[in-house]
């Protein structure tokens, strides 16, 4: 008889414990309440960077239309000197004009064949095809002659207005923003540290800051989402911009730069490593993406 009372004790005990152990295991109204907060927190911080992503994006658009207007504007003029034979004012018209383009590349080398017609070296599209700028360059500083280039002037003209309207049906997307950023960097190390761009005027240094300008205005919109994902990530990339900008500073004569022959191999050498410097940190700021 003992026995089993001291049976139905245990039992008594163990089930009282385990129940004690449920209990103590169920979330409370209050654990529920907390839950929910960090969800709906949660939601609302995506839909705020979602939402200032969308505030970047538009305000790329407007500064990429702005460009691309005054690009037009600059290619007119340079189009007029060069079938009016004015061969001075063509050659001075011609860089500061390309700078609008380089500034956007990364907008305009997503509207297909339009970059290659504007943009295109000697070699890179097949003989017959080949026009646009460097044509045109070709012309002024190695044939010294603006003689043969009207049509290619004109096609140039008429690609550039082209140019601004397809932009309008561009889709600005955070994405495009933060690999632009890293495709300009990539154009400075591929063809303007080498001299290769601009071979046969020597104008390299307006494309080479007209690409770091086009992927500093990328950071600077980036710039909050950046700071409130990564502060030290983004003071990091604005000091490798201002290293970049303070090589170049001495190269620059008002608005203009000096010509790329002017530059000694080790100043080459500094801005290429300025560049690889900058171009590490600039890699990261996908982090915006990220959830």
């Amino acid at each position: 008889m003992k026995k089993s009372i001291f049976t139905l004790s245990t039992i008594f005990v163990v089930g009282a414990s385990l129940l004690g152990c449920t209990q103590q295991s169920q979330p409370t109204q209050a654990d529920n309440k907390v839950a929910q907060t960090d969800a709906a927190q949660k939601v609302e911080e995506k839909k705020d960077a979602k939402d200032t992503l969308k505030g970047v994006t538009e305000a790329y658009r407007t500064y990429s239309i702005d460009q691309i207007d005054q690009f037009v504007i600059s290619t007119e003029k340079f189009v007029t000197a060069v079938k009016t034979g004015d061969m001075e004012t063509a050659k001075k018209l011609y860089a500061p004009s390309r700078m609008y383009y380089e500034r956007i590349e990364p907008i305009a080398e997503s509207l297909g064949d339009l970059d290659p017609k504007i943009d295109a070296r000697d070699g890179d599209v097949p003989k017959e095809e080949w026009g646009g700028f460097h044509k045109i360059e070709q012309g002024l500083w190695v044939n010294k002659t603006t003689k043969g280039s009207e049509k290619v002037a004109d096609q140039l003209l008429n690609d550039a207005k082209l140019l601004r309207a397809k932009v309008e049906t561009v889709e600005v997307t955070p994405e495009l923003l933060v690999t632009g950023a890293v495709d300009l960097l990539n154009e400075v190390s591929s063809s303007k540290v080498t001299g290769e761009e601009e071979r046969y005027s020597h104008t390299d240094l307006y494309d080479f800051a007209a690409n770091v300008e086009g992927a500093q205005k990328i950071y600077e919109l980036l710039q909050p989402a950046l700071v409130a994902k990564d502060q030290k990530l983004s003071d990091e990339i604005k000091k490798r911009f201002d290293d970049v900008f303070g090589l170049l500073a001495p190269f620059k004569k008002g608005e203009d730069y000096a010509s790329y022959t002017e530059l000694k191999p080790d100043q080459v050498k500094k801005l290429s490593q300025a560049i690889d410097a900058l171009a590490e940190p600039l890699s990261k700021i996908g982090v915006v993406l990220e959830g």
